[in-house]
């Protein structure tokens, strides 16, 4: 393989030149057979490292990857390009897994995209031991890492599918990693250099690292009291799409309604909305139908959408690892961005309660097995390898707990080995009447998309009146002929009607016994499993409070040290930067368009941006000096502009 071969695999199937950044040197060590780890930050071009490789080499590429629509999503945009590509994932079929796996073996597959969960199946297994196996590139590597911010455990069984190919390279990408979880990931992943015996001794050669630099984001921490408001003023000031982050699933919809209720089109996302909703919804706002996305973390890894123009947060995240890689979803084509943090006093103690939440006391995680035991009726010795389903809403008010609780209870008894706890796993919506035949013919009221929706039911399933039935939600909005989105709103008002019970495809938990039931007095939450990982989570929590309040020294300038990263020059765009610029010579002029701006709202009257136009101040002038004025709360905006306490 040559290197003109590389660049003509680019230009054939994506139309570009020449490769960006460390992109040519991932390629070429991985292809030499190289175990290699690249670390690239969010808009490096991480997919290319691995999609490019995998027409050259031939066989089977084996990628994995937590995230189940960004695989959909890239399997689909592959196969637009004439590439052979596909995807394994919890709730496909077995006879559509099968057919996929055998795809594979037979050559019909460059592309083999899996979900961590699907790699200790026998039947995966089995059949990749057949497969021609190119290498296997691990995205989001930092997930293999019990110190990441994200430690997924079904990461750990990518170690058993190494061992079914031995000599068969490995490819971890990562956006985000400390020096502490690099090093584990290549642990964990036994990556090896060509050069050294033992396989557990590393060299540096083989990882590959782009400065998480970016240098066309500008990132903002605002000190606010009034955050909706701020919001407001910021995607005035910033035109184009735009990311908000919030921590409350039901705060996202509030906010979206704040926006809506102002001009704004937004929506809102988290992981408890159905499949097809959330799948229409980031299709809406990736397509420009909808300016602002509302969510929490559970959107944006894997979203391809280069034009965010600012990422707004509302709430903390627990770490900067997820900050730094949610903020660099802003600005990805190369053009000028914004990333901005809004806090007041109150954010502190919700940090803190966040490490107690997290980290509950080990009696109360004892507390919670010895309940869970109850709630399954399980004896003392019974429970080895069964799995049950874990209805939590039940659970907590059986036994007076807080959901939040309950699930870090859960997650560090399954680290410590007592049970598998399960969060993910799909179930499809689902459809009753609730009304008899005969009523719902003498309906008299409905509108003509509760009709339209009614009939598609009627013609697609049978038996509504009398059981559930499971409905695909696509399936019945496209013999409606209306948008699953309108499908889902219109079967919510039927419900709230009692014309039919609609239950939305949701995750519902299971729990796997991995030990027979213990008595509570014998169970021990051990070193490595409590005490270790809470002050790695709360040294995370507080770096994230001591980034906010830390307002003398660049804020890129405090991302890159976090990573390891020393540098030397000041970024000139972030807050901290912009405040110790306003004293210098060069700022003169962000300080008379501040004293116009001033001038013209002394009158306490709101201003529209297009009245303020009129001062004939330069636009990036106006909008440097607008920031200016709102960070240090002279001026509050929503949607029009007012001194502050004058109106």
């Amino acid at each position: 393989m040559t290197e003109d071969q590389f660049q003509s695999i680019l230009k054939r199937y994506w139309g570009y030149d020449d490769f960006r950044g460390i992109q040519r040197q991932i390629i070429e060590s991985i292809c030499s057979g190289h175990d290699t780890l690249g670390l690239m930050p969010t808009g490096g071009g991480k997919s290319i490292t691995f999609q490019v490789p995998a027409l050259a080499m031939g066989g089977v590429c084996i990628v994995i990857t937590p995230l189940i629509a960004l695989m959909k999503d890239q399997v689909q945009h592959l196969r637009s390009r004439g590439i052979r590509a596909a995807a394994i994932y919890s709730g496909m079929q077995h006879d559509a897994i099968l057919q996929t796996l055998e795809n594979a073996i037979f050559g019909g597959v460059t592309l083999l995209y899996v979900s961590p969960e699907r790699l200790s199946s026998e039947l995966f297994q089995k059949k990749v031991s057949h497969m021609k196996v190119s290498f296997i590139c691990v995205d989001e590597a930092h997930c293999i890492s019990q110190w990441g911010y994200d430690f997924r455990p079904s990461y750990l069984s990518i170690a058993s599918i190494r061992q079914l190919h031995p000599t068969v390279p490995v490819l971890a990408l990562t956006a985000t990693a400390t020096p502490l979880v690099v090093r584990d990931i290549q642990l964990r992943l036994q990556l090896s250099s060509p050069l050294t015996t033992p396989p557990s001794t590393f060299t540096p050669f083989n990882v590959f690292q782009m400065s998480f630099e970016r240098q066309n984001l500008a990132y903002i921490v605002s000190h606010v009291m009034d955050k909706e408001q701020q919001m407001l003023h910021q995607l005035e000031l910033t035109p184009g799409s735009a990311i908000i982050y919030t921590r409350s699933r039901q705060r996202t919809k509030e906010l979206a309604q704040v926006l809506a209720a102002s001009g704004i089109t937004a929506t809102f996302y988290h992981a408890g909305l159905d499949n097809s909703v959330k799948d229409q919804r980031q299709k809406d706002w990736q397509e420009g139908r909808v300016r602002v996305m509302v969510a929490t973390n559970a959107f944006g890894m894997g979203i391809d959408k280069p034009d965010v123009r600012l990422v707004i947060h509302a709430d903390f995240p627990s770490s900067l690892e997820a900050y730094f890689q949610e903020a660099g979803r802003a600005g990805r084509d190369g053009k000028k961005a914004y990333a901005v943090l809004l806090y007041n006093g109150s954010d502190e103690q919700k940090l803190e309660k966040r490490i107690a939440d997290t980290f509950p006391e080990k009696t109360y995680v004892v507390k919670v097995y010895e309940d869970l035991a109850y709630f399954y009726q399980m004896a003392m010795g019974d429970g080895y390898d069964v799995t049950k389903v874990f209805d939590i809403d039940k659970f907590c008010r059986t036994f007076h707990h807080f959901p939040t609780q309950v699930v870090a209870a859960l997650k560090l008894l399954d680290r410590a080995g007592y049970i598998h706890y399960e969060d993910e796993p799909d179930s499809a919506s689902r459809v009753k009447f609730t009304v008899e035949r005969d009523e719902l013919y003498q309906l008299y009221d409905t509108s003509p998309k509760e009709e339209a929706v009614i009939m598609a039911l009627l013609r697609n399933h049978g038996g509504l009146f009398t059981n559930y039935a499971y409905i695909s939600l696509p399936r019945i909005a496209q013999h409606a002929h209306l948008t699953p989105e309108q499908t889902y709103q219109t079967l919510k008002t039927l419900t709230r009607r009692q014309i039919l019970h609609f239950i939305p495809q949701r995750a519902m938990p299971t729990i796997t016994y991995t030990q027979r039931r213990e008595d509570s007095s014998r169970i021990v939450i051990p070193r490595n499993v409590y005490e270790e990982r809470r002050d790695l989570f709360a040294k995370r929590v507080h770096s994230v409070w001591l980034y906010a309040a830390n307002n003398q020294t660049c804020r890129s300038r405090q991302l890159l040290r976090y990573f390891d990263e020393l540098r030397s020059n000041d970024c000139g765009q972030c807050d901290v930067c912009l405040a110790k610029r306003s004293t210098s010579p060069e700022s003169e002029n962000v300080q008379k368009a501040c004293r116009k701006i001033m001038e013209m709202l002394d009158d306490g009257q709101k201003r529209p941006v297009t009245e303020l136009k009129q001062l004939k101040i330069p636009t990036t002038t106006l909008h440097a000096a607008l920031r200016l004025l709102a960070n240090e709360e002279h001026i509050t905006a929503d949607g029009s502009y007012v001194m502050k306490n004058k109106g």
